[in-house]
């Protein structure tokens, strides 16, 4: 569920330097329209990303619901999570279970399982030479621009109206998927089941709140044997960090899902995140959560 929602994260923010909705009357919202979209595209930057720059921790509750809503079973973990000398690999260390902390010896079982993966990677890297580290960061960057790129062709895009998040204020932007359009990149091919309204923050130009719903089902999980149903919703919140960089805050699923195409389910999926720490090798800065 995690890369899903980092794809979503990633594709809808890419979505929102698109051309506006044409003869939409805007210009009591965003006086230009246009420049407004533009520099949101420039201050793009998934998420996956600006979190390889911090340590923080995620509280995540999961509930399996019955047809009438009601609790079935429900389970909630509570993870450290660090950065990785591999961008984008991240280090999620669980330290609760259902309100029990972990033991010292299973604390240090998946620490020892941590530090093995990181000495692979490091072998990995000191193996390659300067060029082919940077043709693997070049890489990366070429398929999260090939993402944004496909995201300007796929989606209807319109700028709809103003609203104060969080005490700021933030410009709403539409999206659809385009009926007949076939993506081709992974973040395309997530996107294109999304319609749903992006809250902008103003001064920023950044991603402030997503509230999506999924207009067709769509695969999750190793092969995609497990399928989200159409009608599911999902919410995410972002927040500024020490008034210089905006992180997530919040995250929310719910709807039917179906395992191996038989065994069917309802879930109620909750991420809170929090306790934000500037990383780097030498030092850590603690910084706090402001919302400005």
């Amino acid at each position: 569920m995690g890369r899903v929602r980092l794809a979503i994260l990633a594709a809808v923010s890419a979505v929102l330097s698109t051309s506006p909705v044409p003869g939409a009357d805007l210009a009591a919202v965003v006086p230009d329209t246009r420049k407004f979209l533009e520099e949101v595209r420039q201050n793009l930057q998934s998420d996956e990303t600006l979190l390889d720059q911090y340590t923080f921790t995620e509280v995540f509750r999961e509930s399996r619901l019955d047809s009438h809503g009601g609790v079935k079973k429900t389970k909630t973990e509570v993870y450290e999570v660090y950065p990785s000398i591999v961008p984008r690999k991240i280090y999620r260390r669980l330290i609760s279970r259902d309100g029990a902390p972990l033991t010292e010896a299973e604390l240090a079982e998946q620490d020892r399982k941590q530090e093995e993966k990181t000495e692979r990677r490091e072998q990995r890297i000191a193996s390659q030479d300067a060029s082919g580290r940077e043709t693997h960061a070049d890489e990366n960057r070429r398929k999260e621009r090939a993402v944004v790129d496909e995201i300007f062709r796929m989606d209807d895009i319109g700028v709809v109206g103003r609203e104060t998040v969080d005490s700021r204020p933030a410009i709403i932007v539409s999206f659809a998927p385009r009926p007949g359009y076939k993506p081709v990149t992974e973040g395309g091919k997530v996107i294109q089941k999304l319609a749903g309204r992006a809250w902008i923050d103003e001064a920023d130009r950044q991603l402030v709140r997503l509230e999506a719903r999924l207009v067709d089902s769509m695969g999750v999980g190793p092969a995609k044997l497990a399928r989200l149903q159409k009608g599911a919703t999902a919410f995410f919140q972002r927040k500024k960090v020490n008034g210089e960089v905006w992180l997530p805050a919040e995250a929310h699923f719910s709807g039917a899902a179906k395992a191996f195409l038989l065994f069917g389910m309802r879930l109620d999926v909750h991420s809170t995140y929090g306790d934000y720490k500037k990383f780097s090798v030498s030092t850590e800065e603690d910084v706090t959560n402001s919302a400005q």
